[in-house]
């Protein structure tokens, strides 16, 4: 069923993205309100699983756990990903549309639980 999904956003999440998501209204918990700065990322990656939340990170390591846990059989509720330099000149309005189109998705998780977010300029 198509609609939003509530997000943990991890350090590596640039404030503005994390700052529009919040404006707009999705649900999201933030990996600083949750463990000190600097915490690993593997316990990121628990407590969102814990809390059933999306993951949203730009981290390779978060990346290459979600997908050794989708190939050990291991659910979880997602991971969106996108490299830190998909950044450059794209605006928080760009990705908060890019989550947008996938909260209309039907079960954008679904078939497999790794998303690679492009947000388009313009």
């Amino acid at each position: 069923m198509a609609g939003r999904f509530p997000l943990y956003t991890d350090a590596d999440i640039r404030g503005h993205v994390v700052k529009a998501l919040g404006n707009a209204g999705w649900d999201l918990v933030r990996a600083i309100d949750q463990f000190a700065e600097g915490e690993d990322d593997p316990v990121h990656f628990d407590r969102a699983v814990a809390l059933g939340r999306v993951l949203v990170t730009n981290d390779n390591g978060q990346r290459e756990r979600a997908r050794a846990w989708y190939r050990e059989g291991r659910r979880f509720p997602g991971l969106i990903w996108w490299p830190q330099d998909h950044y450059k000149g794209r605006t928080a309005g760009e990705f908060l549309r890019a989550f947008e189109e996938l909260a209309g998705k039907d079960d954008p998780f679904g078939l497999y639980p790794i998303i690679f977010l492009i947000a388009k300029r313009g």
